[in-house]
């Protein structure tokens, strides 16, 4: 458990790259190097995560650790796979609010701001290369590009809607069904010699074995500490608002962070005014740039939405009390998927497959991440448009030639995206001086 904790604390400072790159490091150092758990277990557990709701890589180190020492495993791993991000977003967004209107801070963001345009449009391509493979998912992601970019239906009802056409084809059979195939695995991996400490037929541990009862106690208890967490916050009407929000939204990742984004910036930006949408681009390039699952986006809203709302005197307590309150609420219904869920999966132990629902899913949130790459191109080309006036104010070519130039990056030839960030940063900055 010692050795464990090291790990798990390691990779809480490492893990960049996005959940491809997260997943990667556990698999060399977990299944190839320390022989920790064998292919086959480690896939298993990936396709179930994979399934989940919510962030993919955390949730696969929490089950892993749950697999090995247990529910303070599973705490271990999942609580020190995001601290070290939540620490940096909350003392970036505290440096941010301070110091953000300096004319050297403000030329750094208006180089990220095109980057993360380009990031977004990118991570729009990379899933629905791989999603959207024929004429009826393709008319899914349009129809959810429409839905919520000109009548602003809720990314909840996106959702419903999309596994209710997955269903629907699935139930009709025949030509349309096969619509709703879902593709191939995760991609190979390498194979490698010798038993693991989790082997293909080591059989599940005590506390990983399944029964009725455990599923019931352990789902009971996730509610009882969900509901008094919530219950406790009602001195507080934004940090309640906000519990509720950051739940809800831990049950919509369907898709990874980018299908969720829209969701947050939705309820954060324009329902509960929390933060700016220039904030949340910010934001977002800062999560780009720090370990941990994209998702900890979510600690800097908290942050700066506690501070936005004074949700306790001190500017710095307000934000942190908001930054806490998101990246829990975010991140409980993960252990929950695990400790109550993993037995069952345990018990299984065959190949968990993408239904006709999340198939069509995945090719609705291609169309939410669309209308994310919109919003987020129209705060930075046009940076003082409004609602009422949406091209109104200076247009920034410039903006724009510096986004097809990330995205040219990202695309052809395969640069890192924080090395594309970077270097958009720098950009902004020297232009800061020729100005």
């Amino acid at each position: 458990m010692g050795e464990a904790f090291k790990y798990w604390l390691k990779l809480g400072f490492i893990s960049f790259g996005g959940p491809a790159g997260q997943i990667s490091m556990m698999h060399h150092e977990l299944v190839e190097k320390r022989r920790w758990i064998s292919e086959q277990r480690f896939l298993h557990a990936l396709n179930y995560c994979m399934l989940l709701p919510g962030p993919e890589a955390i949730q696969l180190a929490i089950y892993i650790a749950w697999l090995m020492h247990g529910i303070g495993g599973a705490i271990a791993a999942g609580v020190l796979f995001f601290l070290p991000a939540f620490v940096l977003l909350s003392a970036l967004a505290a440096t941010y609010l301070a110091f953000g209107d300096l004319p050297l801070v403000q030329g750094i963001f208006s180089g990220i701001r095109p980057a993360v345009v380009a990031v977004v449009l990118f991570a729009a391509w990379r899933i629905g290369s791989k999603a959207i493979k024929n004429e009826v998912l393709a008319g899914i992601a349009v129809l959810a590009f429409i839905g919520i970019f000109f009548f602003k239906i809720g990314f909840p009802w996106i959702v419903l809607s999309a596994a209710g056409l997955g269903v629907l084809g699935n139930a009709m059979g025949g030509k349309l069904a096969a619509k709703f195939k879902a593709g191939g695995g995760h991609g190979a991996t390498h194979k490698v010699s010798g038993p693991a400490v989790i082997d293909d037929d080591t059989p599940p541990p005590a506390h990983a074995r399944f029964s009725w009862a455990k599923l019931v106690m352990s789902t009971g208890i996730f509610l009882v500490i969900g509901i008094a967490c919530l219950l406790a916050l009602q001195g507080s009407r934004d940090l309640f608002h906000m519990g509720e929000f950051f739940t809800k939204a831990a049950f919509l990742t369907i898709g990874g962070a980018y299908a969720v984004l829209p969701y947050v910036y939705q309820g954060a930006v324009e329902h509960f005014n929390w933060l700016t949408g220039p904030q949340m681009i910010d934001g977002l390039a800062l999560g780009e740039t720090t370990p941990g699952p994209l998702i900890m986006v979510v600690t800097w809203v908290g942050y700066i939405g506690g501070v936005t709302k004074a949700v306790l005197d001190a500017p710095i307590a307000a934000g942190l009390a908001g930054a806490t309150v998101a990246t829990f609420f975010t991140f409980l219904p993960s252990f929950w998927f695990i400790i109550a869920g993993g037995p069952l999966v345990e018990a299984t132990r065959g190949e968990l497959k993408f239904t006709a629902p999340l198939t069509a899913i995945t090719a609705a949130v291609v169309g939410v991440i669309m209308n994310l790459a919109v919003f987020f191109a129209w705060h930075t080309f046009w940076p003082k448009a409004s609602e009422a006036a949406p091209f109104s104010g200076p247009f920034e070519g410039l903006a724009v030639i510096v986004t097809i130039a990330a995205f040219l990056a990202l695309w052809k030839y395969k640069i890192d995206i924080m090395k594309v960030i970077g270097a958009c940063a720098l950009l902004g900055l020297l232009l800061t001086f020729i100005r």
